[in-house]
């Protein structure tokens, strides 16, 4: 479509208007529970450079936009986060901005601040059923596709490949892991997929793959559907001494998923050899300008957006804006016939932390 994403009022203008609310963010509100700007944010876990880096730029964005913050913090557990939902309800929040690890089990909690008219965003993950305001995310079900395709084209079609999966709870690891399974079978049926269930768990995704190699020692390609695999992916590799150039036959290629600082230099280094760019710093900064917009009373359709993203409807009443996730490699070339981005451009956000 042509039309604007946003109605009545363009992202620009609603940053400008913004300006005049007076700034305060943090665990405390200044506004208080009179604030007509408060916003709870749950942050989903705190064990990984990535949602590390989403931390740090909530409040960030909090300050620009002029919202006050009640966070809490899940860790990973929906009873957590159905709790601290609860808590969020009895500080007098006007919305609601959450990840969900779990996108099933949220359903009860999500028709409980729609009855409440709360509004809701959700950053990163789509819940199965039930409406939200908006979800911010990238389209997973490409993070799947353009590791298939670099690896399916680095191994010529041929030879084994690991896939460490998320939790296949969450809506993302299932995309993620489809669409990798479908366009292997699609474009590379010579290639043998190994999917290994992790749940987002460093130490199991080491332990299997570590059992994976013992009984498949030619395995050259892995794919780590997010960060919380790198550490003991690369510690595997050095002990078996496959951490060798790309032109070595011993080599394996391995795609990661996040764009976190520590890819980005790996990549460099020649320790890995791509990660999908997901972008942190966007999912803060839209996650609370849409809460924003939801408790001003604005309303979206969809449609490209003025942030160089497309909103798509998933279903009916539910609206997600689908943000660029990049393919990050060694030398920017093209893989597949898609483009690729230079693991050392500035646009990319782990450069810039």
């Amino acid at each position: 479509m042509n039309r604007r994403a946003l109605l009545g009022m363009g992202v620009a203008t609603m940053l400008a208007a913004s300006a005049t609310f007076a700034a305060g963010c943090g665990n405390d509100a200044t506004g208080g529970s009179g604030s007509e700007l408060l916003v709870g944010v749950d942050y989903p876990r705190s064990d990984t450079d990535f949602w590390n880096s989403y931390i740090t730029y909530v409040p960030q964005f909090a300050s620009e936009l002029g919202v006050d913050l009640k966070t809490t913090n899940s860790q990973n557990d929906i009873a957590n986060l159905i709790s601290n939902t609860q808590t969020f309800m009895s500080q007098g929040v006007k919305g609601v901005v959450m990840a969900p690890q779990d996108t099933a089990a949220i359903a009860p909690t999500l028709a409980q601040l729609d009855d409440k008219k709360i509004p809701v965003v959700t950053i990163d993950t789509r819940p199965d059923t039930g409406n939200v305001f908006m979800v911010v995310r990238a389209d997973n079900r490409a993070y799947g596709t353009k590791a298939c395709q670099f690896l399916g084209t680095k191994l010529g079609g041929k030879g084994k490949v690991v896939m460490l999966q998320g939790g296949l709870d969450s809506i993302n690891g299932r995309d993620r892991t489809e669409a990798f399974n479908e366009c292997m079978q699609r474009d590379f049926p010579g290639i043998t997929v190994f999917g290994e269930a992790t749940d987002w768990k460093a130490d199991v995704a080491a332990s299997k793959l570590q059992t994976r190699f013992a009984s498949d020692p030619d395995i050259k390609g892995i794919y780590m559907q997010s960060s919380f695999a790198l550490s003991g992916t690369l510690q595997i590799l050095k002990q078996r001494g496959l951490q060798v150039p790309p032109t070595d036959p011993r080599h394996v290629f391995v795609v990661s998923n996040d764009g976190i600082p520590e890819e980005l230099k790996n990549i460099g280094a020649g320790l890995i050899d791509a990660t999908v760019s997901q972008p942190a710093d966007l999912y803060a900064k839209y996650g609370l300008e849409y809460v924003k917009a939801a408790i001003e009373g604005k309303t979206f359709q969809p449609g490209p957006t003025e942030h160089g993203s497309t909103i798509i409807q998933v279903r009916d009443g539910l609206l997600e804006d689908q943000l660029p996730a990049p393919l990050v490699t060694l030398d920017g070339a093209p893989i597949g016939g898609e483009p690729t981005t230079k693991f050392d451009d500035a646009a990319l956000w782990g450069n810039n932390g």
